[in-house]
C-alpha cells in the first residue's frame, strides 16, 4: 500500500519539478518574505521587538492568502485533469486503490508545497539571523510558521481535491478553486466583520464568533501563529481575540486537522463514484 502511495507522490513531485511549480512557488514565497523582512525594520525599532518577530507576524497574515492559493492551484486538476487527459482509466486499471491514488496525490503536492515553504521562508529566516536581526527563538517561530503553513496548505489541497472530483473538466474545477479561495480567504472574514459590527444584541461575538473562526482553516492558522508570538499583542492584533476564546489557541491546529480529514473523506467518496 505505502509503496503505491509513495509512487504516486514521487510522480507528482517530479511533475512539480518539470512544470516549474516548485520554482515558481518558491520564488513567490521568497520574494514576499524578503520584502516583508526589509519593510519590517521600521516598526521593529518602534515596538521594541526584533525584526524577525515582525517578519513572522507579517508572514502569518500573508500566508493566509498565498498558501491556500498555491495549494488550490496545485490541486484543482488532480482528478479532473486526469479525466481531461484520458489517463484516469489507465490509472484505475492498475493495481492501485482510489484511496491510495488520493493519498499519493496529497502527499506529492504536500511535498511540493513544503519544499517551496522551506526554501522561500527558510532563506529569509536564516538571512535575518545571519545579519543579527533575530534570535534562536525567532528561528523557532519561523519553523513553526513553516510547519503550520504546510498544514494549512494540506487543508486547502483537500478542498481542491473535492472541487476537482466534482467536475470532469479542468477549466470548471479551476473556476471553482478560485471561487473557493475568494469565499474562504476573503469574503468569509468580511462576513464575520459585518456580523460583529451589526451584533446589537451582543450574542454573536461571545457565542458564535469563536467557533466561526475555528471552522475556517485560514483564520485558525492566523490565530494560532499570531497568538504564539511573544509580541503578538504588539504586532499581531490577535492577542485580545485569543484571550477571549473559550478554548486555547492550540485548538486551532485540531480545527485545521479536522477540516483536512473531512475534506479528504469527501473527496474520496466522490472519487469512488467516478466512472472514467
Amino acid at each position: 500500500m505505502f509503496t503505491r502511495i509513495f509512487t504516486v507522490a514521487g510522480q507528482e513531485l517530479r511533475l512539480g519539478l518539470r512544470n516549474r511549480w516548485i520554482m515558481l512557488a518558491t520564488l513567490i514565497l521568497a520574494a514576499f518574505s524578503l520584502a516583508l523582512a526589509l519593510l519590517g525594520s521600521t516598526p521593529a525599532g518602534t515596538l521594541g521587538v526584533d525584526r524577525m518577530t515582525i517578519t513572522v507576524a507579517s508572514l502569518a497574515s500573508l500566508s493566509v492568502y498565498l498558501v491556500p492559493l498555491i495549494a488550490l492551484l496545485l490541486a484543482f486538476d488532480a482528478i479532473s485533469g486526469e479525466i481531461d487527459r484520458g489517463t484516469l482509466l489507465l490509472i484505475f486499471s492498475c493495481p492501485i486503490s482510489r484511496t491510495e491514488f488520493l493519498l499519493g496525490k496529497a502527499l506529492g503536492h504536500l511535498m511540493v508545497l513544503t519544499v517551496a515553504l522551506v526554501i522561500g521562508y527558510g532563506s529569509t529566516g536564516l538571512l535575518l539571523y545571519a545579519v543579527g536581526a533575530g534570535s534562536p527563538a525567532g528561528l523557532a517561530d519561523f519553523v513553526r510558521l513553516i510547519l503550520t503553513s504546510a498544514a494549512l496548505g494540506l487543508a486547502f489541497l483537500a478542498v481542491g481535491y473535492v472541487l476537482s472530483a466534482l467536475t470532469r473538466q479542468s477549466s470548471t474545477s479551476a473556476a471553482l478553486a478560485i471561487g473557493a479561495w475568494l469565499i474562504l480567504v476573503v469574503l468569509y472574514d468580511l462576513a464575520l466583520l459585518g456580523l460583529l459590527v451589526t451584533d446589537t444584541g451582543g450574542t454573536f461575538a461571545p457565542h458564535v464568533f469563536p467557533y466561526a473562526i475555528m471552522l475556517n482553516p485560514a483564520d485558525a492558522f492566523r490565530l494560532f501563529n499570531l497568538a504564539s508570538l511573544g509580541a503578538s499583542s504588539l504586532v499581531g492584533g490577535m492577542a485580545g481575540v485569543a484571550e477571549s476564546l473559550p478554548f486555547p489557541p492550540v485548538a486551532a491546529l485540531a480545527s485545521i486537522a479536522g477540516v483536512t480529514v473531512f475534506a479528504l473523506c469527501l473527496a474520496l467518496v466522490r472519487i469512488r463514484r467516478i466512472t472514467p
